[in-house]
């Protein structure tokens, strides 16, 4: 099913199987946590729904399978994230060896999983209790929220400020 280090017995009823399969994607909050469920090649993930890097969301990120894993991309910048256990990867080569070979490469865990169940075609998520602090959870502190509000804000007004330019140039 899906990955997370989730010892939690609080388990959250996200909907009926036949519903998740045919949207494949559903963002949802769940106690507080705004997270992203997946449904793909017949497996159910789940994970933070704001990117690890920038809290840009994920919901509309490809699906890739990258050295054997199945990632999303964030759509904002890129970065390249497993589902089965939210690590961060990145492709990389030694520029002291030629000809240069470019491999993938782990970051370590960096954005939050959490953990699916099916039962009768119910599907339930039970959140991560994971102590260890994971760069996804950041977007999840008051400071966080703010941070992602303002960069919300500012795409805004960048593509405003980018039209209101267009029209002076025009006129």
């Amino acid at each position: 099913m899906s990955a997370g280090d989730s010892t939690s017995a609080q388990r959250h009823f996200v909907g009926k199987r036949e519903d998740l399969v045919k949207a494949k994607r559903l963002a949802m909050t769940v106690e507080g946590r705004e997270i992203l469920i997946i449904h793909h090649l017949d497996s159910f993930y789940a994970l933070d729904l704001h990117c690890y890097h920038a809290g840009s969301p994920l919901e509309h990120g490809d699906i890739e399978e990258i050295d054997k894993k199945l990632c999303i991309i964030c759509p904002k910048h890129k970065y390249k994230i497993t589902l089965a256990k939210g690590e961060g990867l990145y492709r990389a080569a030694n520029p002291n060896v030629k000809p240069r070979v470019y491999k993938w490469y782990s970051k370590g865990l960096k954005q939050r999983t959490h953990q699916v169940t099916e039962e009768d075609g119910d599907v339930f998520v039970t959140l991560s209790c994971m102590s260890l602090f994971l760069e996804s959870d950041y977007f999840y502190t008051e400071q966080g929220k703010k941070d992602r509000e303002e960069l919300a804000n500012s795409s805004t007004t960048d593509s405003k400020d980018q039209d209101f330019v267009e029209e002076e140039d025009e006129g």
